[in-house]
């Protein structure tokens, strides 16, 4: 496909924002357009989306609608679905849509080893559902150790606070990713050998500070006097012989076209599973399968992730913002932006394109954030009157899970306050209490923070990040970025033993000797 920056629809998008885009003024244009919030906002499954509060017009739209059809972007999106191997540096598929997908279901284009694959996803489901039901009658078990990192750990970390209404009482989950040892030393301070539970996520069962966090979970437990491994450990893991070798009898596998951050809809997510139980796990998927319906069949003009991708890459390129800046209005959600920074930034954190050849601007933005209010009282001073322009993206959810009386009334005045405060800005005079105002802010909203719901929202962030990858012409499905740094900590690992400096350069073995001299 046509790389955007290759195409005239981005030569006339670099024309228009010339010409409009950097002048338009968010209060002149609903002054101007009635309609404007009509237009830039939209139902998706379980999402509602308020983009009118955003710097572009329905000019701008327009243009990006075409830049899309100019690199086929829903030919893009076709081929991700039937199980064509987009990962090219890779050769693999991308399916993790499909450990999402109802049994049986066929769609059209499917390759003919899809149907296989399928059955073999709800497979290995009904034997994790079957577990987790299992663990969650047993008493005797009370802690639950998720011992993962990457998307081994930020997505059932995330999920399963964020679905804390739904947890079964009398089991405590624990999620163990640092190789720091202070982290497990924490955790399994408070638990005991007899009454646990620990999960051990790692596709290859070579992760090297899962398989470190591992060693020292079995050590303790040795320790402690415990023996039976196979009923207190489980593997998520396709390396059963690296399992069997460390006493871990029981396993649940995924595939090579599951990437770790698209992997909680996999065995990944059992400890999910074990906190929510298999109802309320199922509609987790379905959740997210409503969206990816939504996605492959919705019309350009409202399919909300090719909405929001389109939007994504007008800031980048275009308006030249380099940040985004994640407010969850639900404390449950509070994992959320971390979730999404590796989403995003190991997937779009790219510098070539699909051929190798350099990228001709930016891709993936930083993301950051915190849950509102408390980023109100923290960053939130930069987003109204700091140098920088970062466009804020409020996640609010209208029904609460609690019963205390006005909270949710505050929060959510809270979160529409700040996106009108952004917008409209404030004139005072004397500079300190101005605020300059036209600042950009998306407002996504849930009716209830259910397993339904989170699934919607997540398969929606996924669906956004691949269309502005499309865009650029990169492989959003490799993370290649985080191997260098792996193999330099091997070699320093053995240094640090031995006192090597040997070929290092002068600050790495400056530093080495200081941390070998004692104090």
């Amino acid at each position: 496909m046509p790389r955007c920056d290759q195409t005239p629809e981005w030569r006339q998008l670099q024309a228009h924002c010339r010409d409009q885009g950097r002048t338009l003024d968010l209060r002149e244009a609903f002054a101007h357009d009635a309609g404007r919030f009509g237009h830039f906002s939209q139902q998706a499954p379980e999402v509602f989306a308020d983009l009118s509060k955003n710097l572009w017009s329905r000019e701008t739209e327009a243009l990006l609608l075409q830049l899309a059809a100019g690199c086929d972007v829903e030919g893009q999106r076709d081929a991700m679905l039937r199980g064509d191997p987009i990962n090219t540096t890779e050769q693999r598929a991308v399916l993790h849509t499909l450990l999402r997908r109802p049994a049986g279901l066929a769609l059209p284009g499917d390759r003919p080893e899809v149907v296989g694959l399928l059955a073999q996803v709800h497979g290995t489901l009904e034997a994790m559902l079957a577990y987790a039901e299992q663990l969650r009658a047993d008493s005797r078990i009370t802690d639950v150790v998720n011992i993962g990192i990457g998307g081994s750990d930020l997505g059932p970390a995330m999920a399963v606070r964020a679905l804390a209404a739904y947890r079964i009482a009398g089991k405590r989950l624990h999620f163990v990713s640092n190789v720091d040892g202070h982290e497990l030393d924490a955790v399994l301070q408070g638990v005991q050998p007899q009454s646990t539970v620990f999960l051990i996520a790692s596709k290859t069962f070579t992760t090297t500070e899962t398989m470190a966090n591992a060693h020292s979970a079995l050590a303790w437990f040795a320790a402690q006097g415990a023996r039976d491994v196979g009923r207190h450990f489980i593997g998520l893991t396709t390396n059963t012989q690296a399992a069997a070798a460390l006493g871990i009898t029981t396993c649940f596998g995924f595939w090579d076209w599951v990437g770790g951050r698209y992997s909680l809809w996999s065995a990944i997510g059992l400890a999910l599973a074990i906190a929510v139980g298999a109802e309320h796990f199922r509609a987790f998927l379905a959740g997210a399968h409503a969206m990816d319906e939504h996605f492959r069949t919705a019309p350009v003009a409202s399919n909300l992730p090719l909405r929001l991708g389109l939007l994504d890459v007008w800031y980048r390129n275009f308006l030249g913002f380099t940040s985004r800046c994640i407010a969850p209005y639900h404390a449950a959600l509070a994992r959320l932006p971390a979730y999404l920074q590796q989403l995003e930034m190991e997937s779009n954190g790219k510098r070539v394109d699909q051929s190798g050849a350099p990228v001709a601007g930016g891709t993936a933005p930083v993301l950051w954030g915190e849950p509102g209010t408390n980023g109100q009282h923290a960053f939130f001073q930069m987003l109204h009157q700091g140098t920088d322009v970062i466009p804020l993206e409020i996640i609010a959810v209208r029904q609460a899970a609690h019963t205390l009386p006005g909270h949710q009334d505050q929060l959510l005045a809270n979160a529409l306050a700040q996106a009108q405060a952004l917008m409209l800005g404030r004139e005072h005079g004397d500079g300190h209490r101005d605020f300059p105002g036209n600042r950009p802010s998306t407002f996504l909203l849930l009716d209830a923070l259910t397993p339904r719901a989170l699934g919607a929202l997540l398969a929606l962030q996924e669906h956004r990040v691949f269309v502005s990858g499309s865009l650029w012409g990169i492989n959003s499905f490799d993370q290649w970025g985080v191997e260098l740094g792996k193999v330099l900590a091997l070699d320093l690992a053995a240094r640090l033993a031995s006192g090597t400096t040997a070929g290092l350069d002068g600050s790495t073995a400056g530093l080495l000797r200081r941390l070998r001299t004692p104090a």
